[in-house]
């Protein structure tokens, strides 16, 4: 585990698993930020808070988003093929799929806060906002309760380094074992 800025203990990359639950807590947090944000612009516009709340949100969804998407995608969901586990080939096409829609979903809304961000818009798409914020939440939900527990149960040690590994080159870290 590393020390964050925020002096919470956050996990280091050789416990890929639980760095990939950590973010799911994250993509929660950015969609509470959301739901913020649709009662926040009615009553207040563009202000600063809804300005930064978007400048957040962006930075998160373009970025670190972007990255977990990968590691599943590109690392974690070949490795439970890869061992052969249970329902791994109907899991990998759902996922993916709503991976897909989710991203979809996203440079719609996208959009949208880039005008409150700059203040140049006072409002969300409230039908596309709280579709991305809904699909994010059971997407998240069913990732927690079926895919990380499966991936605990059937990677072994050194699928789980190579995870980690793949993980923090992605984001140019060092791998810390």
């Amino acid at each position: 585990m590393t020390a964050s800025l925020l002096g919470a203990e956050a996990p280091g990359f050789d416990r890929p698993l639980d760095v990939l639950e950590a973010c799911h807590g994250r993509i929660s947090k950015q969609c509470d930020t959301l739901d913020k944000l649709l009662i926040h612009l009615p009553l207040n516009g563009a202000d600063a808070q809804a300005q930064q709340a978007a400048r957040a949100v962006l930075a998160y969804f373009d970025t670190a988003a972007v990255h977990h998407h990968d590691d599943e995608e590109r690392n974690l969901f070949p490795l439970l093929e890869l061992v052969g586990a249970s329902g791994a080939c109907d899991l990998v096409e759902t996922l993916t799929l709503e991976h897909d829609e989710l991203a979809l979903l996203w440079r719609r809304l996208r959009m949208g806060l880039q005008q409150i961000e700059s203040a140049a818009g006072t409002s969300l798409d409230e039908v596309l906002t709280r579709r991305f914020i809904a699909l994010n939440r059971s997407h998240l939900e069913f990732e927690n309760t079926h895919v990380l527990p499966l991936a605990r149960q059937v990677l072994g040690a050194a699928e789980i380094e190579r995870l980690g590994r793949a993980m923090s080159s992605r984001r140019g870290v060092p791998f810390v074992n």
